[in-house]
């Protein structure tokens, strides 16, 4: 009689076959295939953000691509971005580095 009552309290669209196979199919699909859509998630989320990596990288060569540029035009140039960069000096000349906290 529990049986039968039970059966009774299930909706009838539970008690399709159809019904079953597709929740189980969606359930596979979501939580266990190797397409499934909590996979297909993390792997757009992970290419957007290697996206907007490859924009920055762009970007950083551009302005590479300009300095090199703007040094290799004057020897004033290069100059300067030796003195300032790696603290070259010349000769008979004291150089004073002061440290910003």
């Amino acid at each position: 009689m529990k049986l039968a009552s039970i059966w009774q309290k299930i909706p009838s669209f539970l008690k399709n076959k159809y019904a079953i196979t597709f929740m189980v199919f969606l359930v596979w699909l979501t939580l266990f295939d190797q397409n499934s859509f909590i996979f297909r998630h993390r792997l757009s989320s992970r290419i957007s953000k290697m996206e907007k990596q490859k924009e920055q990288y762009q970007e950083q060569i551009k302005k590479n691509k300009e300095k090199i540029k703007e040094l290799q035009s004057s020897p004033e140039n290069l100059e300067k971005f030796a003195r300032e960069e790696y603290l070259m000096k010349k000769e008979n000349e004291v150089i004073f580095v002061i440290e910003e906290e």
